[in-house]
Parts: structure tokens; C-alpha cells; sequence
């Protein structure tokens, strides 16, 4: 079976992944929730429900989005919601990527875990979200429930467990290692979906890990696109920009940014761009930050600056 388009290329693949969701369908999913099945099996899904539940910054939020995409682009007619918490990250990604969006109260663990009072309050606020995000789903009433990590997704994740067999729960994990709700989860879900071979190893039931890589959006992938002219488009007021031998940096700090990466790009992104003409930057700095990089970095034509 060929690996989905959507998945990182030269990541090992698990093959497939036979996940029963009624008692008269049975798709196979394959890496991320990828579904490839022969044409006459097409009207046994054209009403698939799938809810995603992530949020909290990008890293949890897109992958979902890539993975909502590829199902719409695999199967039109399938229905999809999120669950996030208002006036957030993820209810404006959604809104951005045309999908369906309803506001839950999520949970956030105060750190330190054990010096925090807050968390004293922790069981009961869960069980209250847990119930909010149950009463959501059971309305939506789901044939798959997705959860992509980050402390939003836990309680609609631990919801879907009583919405009863006929709803199955599959997490995917982007990072090397699991944050705390993706781990507490993958005991309840039917799957899980990770990035890296030494992934499996961080989760308690190795058995139920697929290695998949990680998902990219199809708004990503513009195979027509030529690297000049994205460089051109970048970096306008470069003269360089045509050199067949230029190289780009991509610098990532994370959709919320990274105070220390910042600080490192600060001390040294002059003096890389002075020692190589044909070097271009693209730093992306976080929304918070961005400001204040703005002010502090001097204008480069082979710099370009985003939040």
C-alpha cells in the first residue's frame, strides 16, 4: 500500500491498521488516519464523522488540520468538527481552514505539578470539561474521534471513552517525546500515531503505536511552486535571489516562539549573512516576540522577519 502524499517523505511507515468503527464498516487506516480503500467501498464511508480534539499552540493544532484535509480530499462528504477553547490559537486556525468549530472548557496543569494550589482544583475541572466536552460529542455523534496532544484535547479525548464502541479514539504525537495528555490518553485510545521509531518507546502499550511520520497540509505542498520565485517573493529586495547555488535557513521556534532560539538568531544572523552572500534566513520568531525582534534586528535583503 503506498504511503499517503501527506506524510514526510523518507520517515519509516507502518503499512496498515484495521480499526472496526460500526459493527458493518471497517476501514483501514493507514499512517495518520489516512484512509485508502478500494471504490466499491466508498459508500460505506459517505457519512464519516470524524471530531478532532486539539489546541493550546500550532504544533498541536495543524497537524489536525492536515489530517482533517486528507480525509476531506480522500472523502468529500465526511463530516468533521473541532473542539478547542474560545478565543484561542486553534478556534481561529479552524475558522481559517473552513471546518466547523465548537468551544469546550478545557484544563490546564499549573506547574510546578506539586507546588501549585490550583491543581487542587484539578479532578473536579476535569470532570466538569470531561462531561462538557462528552455532551458536544454525543450530540455529533462521531465515528472517530482524533486527538492531536496539547491539554484541550484531553477531556473530549476521555469523553469519547463512554460514547460506547461504536466511536473508536486514535491519537497522533508529533514530538519525540509525548506531552502528559497524549501519554495519559494513548492507555484508552485504539491507536497511536507517531513521528519517530524512538516515540514508541515513551508510550505504555507499544503494540498500538503506528510510525507515521507527521502530517503536512496540502496548502503546503505546491509541487509548481519554483524555489526562485518563492525566494524572489520572500526577498524582494534581494539581487541573489536567481543564484542557483543559494541555500535558505529555516529558523522554528514554534507558533508561540522560542525565547532562546530568538536569542541565539540575534547573536549570530549578521555575521552569517556577511560571511556568505548566496545565504538566505527565514526566521520565524513567535507572535510575541516579533516585535520586539523587529526592533532589535537590522534590515537585511536576505532576512525576512515573521511572527
Amino acid at each position: 500500500m503506498a504511503t499517503p502524499t501527506f506524510l514526510s517523505p523518507n520517515l519509516p511507515t507502518h503499512t496498515s491498521l484495521s480499526l472496526p468503527i460500526s459493527p458493518n464498516r471497517n476501514f483501514k487506516i493507514t499512517s495518520c488516519v489516512s484512509i485508502n480503500q478500494p471504490q466499491t467501498q466508498l459508500d460505506a464511508v459517505s457519512n464519516l464523522r470524524v471530531a478532532f480534539a486539539c489546541g493550546g499552540t500550532g504544533g498541536h493544532i495543524y497537524p489536525a488540520v492536515a489530517i482533517a484535509d486528507e480525509l476531506k480530499l480522500t472523502y468529500s462528504n465526511t463530516q468533521i468538527l473541532f473542539l478547542g477553547t474560545p478565543d484561542s490559537m486553534e478556534s481561529a486556525a479552524i475558522a481559517t481552514a473552513g471546518y466547523d468549530f465548537e468551544p469546550i472548557t478545557a484544563v490546564r496543569l499549573a506547574r510546578p505539578v506539586l507546588l501549585s494550589p490550583q491543581n487542587l482544583l484539578l479532578p473536579y475541572r476535569l470532570i466538569k470539561s470531561t462531561l462538557h466536552s462528552y455532551s458536544k460529542l454525543k450530540d455529533f455523534d462521531p465515528h472517530l474521534v482524533i486527538g492531536t496532544g496539547g491539554y484541550v484535547s484531553l477531556p473530549p479525548c476521555l469523553a469519547s471513552v463512554f460514547l460506547g464502541e461504536k466511536t473508536k479514539l486514535v491519537i497522533q504525537e508529533q514530538n519525540s517525546v509525548p506531552g502528559v495528555a497524549n501519554w495519559v490518553i494513548s492507555h484508552f485510545s485504539d491507536a497511536v500515531f507517531v513521528a519517530f521509531n524512538s516515540t514508541v518507546d515513551c508510550f505504555p502499550r507499544a503494540k498500538k503505536c503506528v510510525v507515521s511520520g507527521n502530517p503536512v497540509r496540502l496548502s503546503l505542498k505546491k509541487d509548481d511552486v519554483l524555489k526562485a520565485a518563492a525566494r524572489a517573493k520572500l526577498f524582494p529586495r534581494s539581487g541573489n535571489v536567481l543564484r542557483e547555488d543559494a541555500k535558505v535557513v529555516l529558523v522554528l521556534g514554534g507558533s508561540l516562539g522560542a525565547n532562546a532560539v530568538n536569542i541565539a538568531m540575534l547573536n549570530v544572523y549578521s555575521q552569517m549573512l556577511m560571511e556568505n552572500e548566496r545565504l538566505f534566513i527565514i526566521w520565524q520568531t513567535g507572535v510575541e516576540a516579533f516585535d520586539e525582534m523587529e526592533s532589535l534586528v537590522k534590515n537585511h535583503p536576505n532576512l525576512h522577519l515573521t511572527p
